[in-house]
């Protein structure tokens, strides 16, 4: 049974992957799941220098889910590339670092550093606020998407990976932006802008007013724009939203995903990214499928 994808030229020995920022960069779960067992690893947001996060409360509860303001806290690229590379250098899964920045020249000033580590490929977070733009994320304009990702082209030496914002009229828009842009690789959904008030208290639950809804109820959203995603552009598409075991990423893959990541779900069940990779052997035994790349995209 073949379980190897391909994303952009890097090969994976199956295609589950942590989703960035609910698996710290690795070694917080080391002692629940054998990292040389997934496909990836993918690490929580690196800036260029340290971020603060926002003020807290940061998290809440929902039905079916969960909100999160963290404000992309990160200890910086300097710290990450002494520390936390090292510590993911140890296993045998593929490393993708994910990044972020207020501003194009931060998100080149780190891709430029990561050039010369071990390091497999590169997750651009484009959720976060364009400071010289008044704030509105890069990821939700198709001319940003486009621009930042022709000039995070020219600085990297990995494959690139654009990670899309949900929070957008027509999502295949960005996505032919990126990949006019000259992304390898896509991935998608970022969280779903959501609020949660206190009623008793009359104020708002996460003290950032917003936060980015993720679980299990972002699910069916998530798969549609896979699909529209899939249909719209001719690069491989790393779906996430709400994936939680082998059934879920199933549905992920036949919509035409090459790869999954696996994200609220770790802070539930630990071991989701092992349980998932099982559940997809499970799916594949049933049905006699010998190679999980007949099934991308299964379903037109």
């Amino acid at each position: 049974m073949n379980m190897k994808v391909n994303i952009a030229g890097v090969e994976l020995q199956n295609p589950v992957m942590t989703a960035s920022g609910t698996f710290g960069s690795g070694a917080e779960y080391s002692e629940f799941v054998d990292l040389n067992k997934l496909g990836a690893v993918v690490t929580k947001g690196v800036a260029n220098v340290p971020w603060a996060g926002n003020p807290a409360p940061r998290i809440a509860e929902t039905y079916g889910g969960m909100l999160n303001a963290i404000g992309l806290q990160n200890p910086g690229i300097d710290l990450f590339i002494e520390r936390d590379l090292p510590f993911l250098q140890k296993y045998d899964c593929k490393v993708i670092v994910n990044v972020c920045g207020k501003t194009t020249a931060d998100y080149c000033e780190v891709v430029e550093r990561l050039s010369d580590e071990s390091v497999d490929l590169l997750e651009i977070n484009i959720s976060c606020p364009n400071v010289k733009e008044g704030g509105i994320a890069f990821g939700q304009n198709p001319k940003s998407v486009e621009d930042i990702t022709k000039e995070i082209k020219k600085h990297a030496k990995q494959p690139v990976i654009m990670k899309l914002s949900p929070n957008v009229t027509d999502i295949t828009e960005t996505a032919k932006a990126a990949e006019a842009g000259g992304a390898d690789a896509l991935s998608l959904i970022n969280t779903l802008t959501g609020m949660k008030i206190d009623i008793n208290k009359r104020t708002f639950a996460i003290a950032n007013k917003t936060g980015g809804m993720s679980g299990p109820a972002v699910k069916p959203i998530a798969v549609r724009m896979v699909y529209q995603v899939c249909n719209a552009v001719n690069l491989p598409v790393i779906g996430m939203g709400g994936i939680c075991n082998g059934d879920d990423a199933m549905e992920f893959i036949l919509a035409g995903a090459s790869a999954v990541s696996i994200g609220t779900a770790n802070f539930t069940n630990p071991r989701a990214t092992l349980d998932t990779i099982e559940g997809i052997k499970n799916y594949m035994s049933k049905y006699n499928i010998d190679d999980i790349n007949d099934l991308i995209g299964a379903v037109k």
